[in-house]
């Protein structure tokens, strides 16, 4: 591995002696925090605080208190533009921003307009370049300020640390892009709502959606939290063509995403590859991003099907504290809470820290159900006004029953209750995660950014239990084939270093990112079986625990094997906007991957290198509406050698896809319809002349058409809604019997719909319901196609109410009790989807 090596050592001295400024000035302020005691006397009586609510009345008055009065618009014409202040007497609540037409909306949270002289505020024409600038009150308890541009939209920058200012900067209309209308100043906004208009998984920029030309879905927090959701199964079949892939058991979580399965994600871009991690925790993230389709350009090997981004939360610069209690079916119970704030006085040291202990009940009848125990503190640090250092750790621990789920039975499924289990009720699998980041943000001009950043991810996984064998149809006796008792552990370094910059060549705008990426895997596993199998049971009427369960030491190595991967990638990209209308995206990478293994003690090692590209162009006609066309590669190390002893080439993943993107509703809805065809070449086949090599020639098609919504209709109603049609089949399989088999687990169409509505004013303000459909068609349970998954509609519900920073829910998944499966499993089984269940949740913000 001496070339990898060598580059990396490279790479990573530049990327240090570039990052760290030579500034360093009020860092010893940053750190530590001014802190000075508080006299006794100064301590209020208990007499003196305000006492709670003895009525309703006295409790309306009370909430009405908490709001925070902005009682006063100040608005001064400066050398760039305005200057916008609104006076409070308390501070703000981080706003949320967004561009309609001409027009920079501000909306902030928890705050009431009580001016002295009208319940609104307008001023025509304040400004050369500015049209109108308004402060409203809107329902739900939010102040909206909107500052319309006669040319464009304007720019401005926001400060809250008293009040609200504004630096406003008119528009033109060469700025164009929305993006630009809004310039923060604060680290860690809380996004709201359902529309994120911009996503960094397909760029590695901050860009807007419709300057994409590939597929790309945003699930953002409100979605999460509208349906109570905990596993990322469950925020993923809200976007089409993407589904869960077999879960081993329970042990890792994977996806099936156009008709391709993967197991590895993104975590705030990161790379995380493993073969045996459990369930992500969703309690510290704020979306969830999809970039469907290759992604090689940019994150180096990976199946083509496309790639999830889990993006987390940051630190935010206004101190905020939720307590939230879930419990429900199951005897489910899932205290969780995330606090957040600054460290010292001038907030530019802040901290988060999310934390979650979670226990249920399996619905099968395993002995042991479901703990998890997640914490997560970051901490991000503002080093002058052009640096930022953020620190992530997050500790995760997972126990739950190891279940292959149920078994099929001639060409469906066996008809036995959907909790039966055909290992044993103390089968259980074990993880436990522990990951290190940080990311160092140094902007060396207006125009230029520095990043650079380092993770360190580890994961310990042990599962023990029956293996399924075969079933004797005609009788019902299914088999099992050994006790199993395994143990992995991985280990996942890596390192970032990017600069991205803006540039015009003439009359054509460039944004530029030029990076390099380090990447070591350390996987090992152990296996371990029995001589003697378990007692073989009958699916009809199953007895347990009629052998004792041997001791790991009493067991025989079944195989054992290690690899070590070095894996170096150079990529470049640049988008470039031809015309104001018109946007040209060309990227490269190239990787060089260094494998060394053993396998039951015989060593092996491969290199590959390979070079992947990505051009995508997109046309906007109209404002609201891009039309696109993109052509990318993918690359995977194939396993395995020809009979002449040459390795095999990499598999490889090609896709063509067009589509076209539209803002609806003044932009608050979102629609992407892409057409796709995206072919995997070079899997490695059994060589049939040879049986003992293997040669790389087998090929499988996934075409299809996708449909993604979302966004807010009108005021307080939303939606998300997908639909995919997916045909994924084998076209090449070295002549066997596989030759026009559908892919695994992949239907051929498939959809969701997920709408609510909270009403607006009245004594019910705030009250809301949501109402959501998931389907599936039939599907092939595995490669051979020689059973059958039947399709299911499923339909879930949901009452809430919110009221000021205070949230109450019951959602009820699963409504009609259908019995439905989740996901293929190995070979002839599958793993049931969970009956109805009743989730409860009661949240308030301090």
């Amino acid at each position: 591995m001496n070339q990898v090596r060598r580059l990396a050592f490279v790479a990573s001295v530049l990327s240090v002696l570039a990052a760290f400024p030579a500034q360093a000035e009020g860092i010893e302020e940053a750190i530590i925090p001014s802190i000075a005691p508080t006299p006794s006397a100064e301590i209020p009586r208990l007499s003196e605080l305000e006492q709670p609510a003895a009525s309703i009345d006295a409790w309306v008055a009370q909430i009405a208190q908490s709001l925070v009065q902005v009682t006063g618009v100040e608005v001064n014409v400066t050398e760039a533009g305005l200057a916008i202040a609104l006076e409070t007497s308390e501070p703000l609540q981080t706003p949320s921003t967004s561009v309609v037409g001409n027009a920079l909306i501000v909306d902030i949270p928890n705050a009431v307009l009580t001016l002295a002289d009208g319940d609104q505020f307008e001023a025509a024409n304040p400004a050369e370049g500015i049209a109108l600038v308004s402060v409203t009150d809107l329902v739900g308890d939010r102040v909206r300020v909107a500052i319309t541009g006669v040319d464009a939209p304007p720019t401005a920058s926001f400060n809250i640390d008293r009040g609200l200012v504004l630096a406003v900067t008119p528009g033109t209309e060469t700025a164009g892009a929305e993006e630009d209308a809004i310039e923060v100043v604060v680290t860690g906004t809380q996004e709201e709502g359902y529309v994120v208009d911009n996503a960094t998984t397909a760029t590695r920029t901050d860009t807007p959606l419709r300057d994409i030309p590939q597929s790309i879905s945003i699930i953002p927090q409100q979605v999460i939290e509208d349906q109570q959701i905990l596993r990322s199964r469950d925020a993923l079949r809200n976007v089409s063509g993407v589904g869960e892939g077999n879960a081993f058991g329970g042990s890792r979580e994977s996806y099936v995403i156009r008709g391709f399965f993967t197991i590895d994600t993104l975590r705030n871009g990161f790379l995380e590859r493993g073969n045996f991690r459990t369930f992500r925790e969703l309690a510290n993230v704020e979306r969830i991003e999809v970039l469907r389709g290759p992604a090689s350009v940019l994150f180096g090997n990976l199946e083509p099907g496309g790639i999830v981004n889990f993006v987390t939360e940051l630190p935010l610069e206004n101190p905020q504290y939720v307590v939230e209690l879930q419990g429900g079916s199951f005897s489910t119970i899932r205290p969780s809470i995330d606090f957040t704030g600054p460290l010292n006085d001038d907030r530019s040291l802040r901290y988060r820290l999310n934390a979650v202990y979670e226990r249920s009940d399996d619905f099968r009848d395993f002995d042991q159900g479901i703990e998890r125990l997640f914490i997560a503190p970051v901490v991000s640090w503002e080093i002058g006004d052009r640096t930022d250092l953020i620190l992530e750790l997050e500790y995760l621990r997972d126990e739950r029953p190891f279940d292959r789920g149920i078994i099929a039975f001639g060409d469906g499924l066996a008809d036995i209750p959907f909790d039966r289990i055909l290992g044993e009720p103390d089968d259980v699998t074990s993880v436990e995660e522990f990951s290190a980041a940080l990311r160092l943000n140094h902007q060396l001009s207006d125009d230029w950014t520095l990043r650079n950043g380092v993770r360190f991810f580890t994961t310990d996984n042990s599962f023990q239990f029956a293996r399924v064998g075969a079933l004797n149809e005609a009788t019902g006796e299914l088999t099992r084939s050994d006790w199993s008792d395994n143990e992995s552990t991985f280990w996942n370094y890596s390192i970032q270093s990017s600069i991205q910059g803006e540039f015009s060549t003439g009359s054509i705008n460039h944004t530029l990112l030029v990076g390099v990426d380090l990447l070591r895997i350390t996987d090992a596993f152990d296996n371990r079986s029995s001589a003697t199998p378990p007692p073989p049971i009958n699916i009809f009427d199953p007895e347990y625990r009629l052998a004792d369960r041997p001791d790991r030491s009493d067991l025989t190595e079944r195989f054992v094997f290690r690899d070590e991967i070095d894996n170096i990638g150079f990529y470049v990209q640049d988008q470039i906007d031809l015309l104001d209308n018109l946007i040209l995206l060309v990227g490269g990478r190239f990787d060089i991957i260094e494998q060394d293994s053993r396998f039951n003690g015989v060593d092996s090692s491969q290199t590959d290198e390979a070079f992947t590209p990505r051009v995508g162009i997109v046309y906007q006609p109209i404002e609201p509406l891009s039309l696109y066309a993109s052509f990318s590669q993918s690359f995977t190390p194939n396993s395995g050698t020809t009979v002449d002893g040459d390795l095999l080439e990499p598999e490889r993943g090609t896709q063509f896809e067009i589509g076209a993107r539209g803002e609806l509703f003044d932009g608050r809805v979102i629609a992407n319809l892409a057409a796709y065809d995206l072919t995997k070449r070079n899997i490695a086949v059994t060589d049939p002349n040879n049986t003992d090599f293997s040669i790389a020639i087998g090929e499988q098609r996934s075409r299809g058409i996708e449909f993604d919504v979302i966004g807010e209709i009108a005021s307080g109603w939303n939606i998300i809604a997908s639909y995919a049609h997916t045909d994924a089949e084998v076209t090449d399989d070295g002549g066997s019997l596989l030759e026009g088999n559908r892919l695994a687990d992949v239907p051929q169409n498939s959809g969701s719909l997920w709408t609510s509505y909270e009403l607006q004013s009245g004594n019910l303000e705030g009250l809301g319901f949501g109402i959501g459909l998931f389907f599936a068609s039939d599907r092939p349970g595995n490669l051979d196609n020689n059973y059958e998954i039947p399709g299911y509609v499923r339909t879930d519900a949901s009452i809430f109410y919110r009221r000021n920073n205070f949230r109450a829910a019951i959602n009820i998944k699963n409504l009609f009790d259908i019995d439905y499966i989740q996901n293929a499993s190995f070979g002839r089984t599958a793993n049931p989807g969970t009956p109805l269940t009743i989730l409860g949740s009661v949240s308030i913000e301090f």
